[in-house]
């Protein structure tokens, strides 16, 4: 199934809005690449999907900038949020456990998916953030 939809946000909080769309759209598991320039919105977009499929509006979803990784339970699945940013090389994903987070029935949110190169999977969904104007931000799920 071909996936193509885009989302116009105005405010961080509609994002909580935009990640419930998200959840009906998107499988389940598999993976998620977050692409976007620095400052986009790629963690807040994390934060408010990882909440919605957790159930839980408040929990602490922190930025795994400097971690590059933090995982999650929700419902039916395990969430693997990367943040690749600071990789030097695509093979520094195997000391962060890869292939654990590729086993079927997890769900692998990855920023900065570019630095994975050759080991980002084919079929991963992506997600471009945009900036059209200055207060506002165009997601195109693809």
């Amino acid at each position: 199934m071909a996936i193509s939809k885009v989302f116009h946000v105005g405010s961080e909080a509609e994002l909580g809005h935009i990640a419930a769309d998200l959840a009906a759209l998107l499988p389940k598991s598999g993976v998620i690449a977050l692409n976007g320039d620095l400052g986009m919105g790629k963690t807040a977009l994390s934060r408010a999907y990882i909440r919605h499929l957790t159930g839980q509006p408040g929990l602490d979803v922190p930025s795994p900038t400097y971690t590059l990784l933090q995982t999650y339970d929700a419902p039916g699945t395990a969430i693997w949020h990367f943040d690749l940013y600071r990789l030097k090389s695509p093979d520094e994903v195997y000391e962060l456990g890869w292939d654990d987070a590729l086993a079927p029935g997890n769900l692998v949110l990855i920023e900065w998916p570019q630095r994975l190169g050759s080991l980002l999977p084919r079929d991963a969904v992506t997600i471009t953030i945009t900036a059209p104007t200055a207060t506002t931000r165009m997601l195109t799920v693809t």
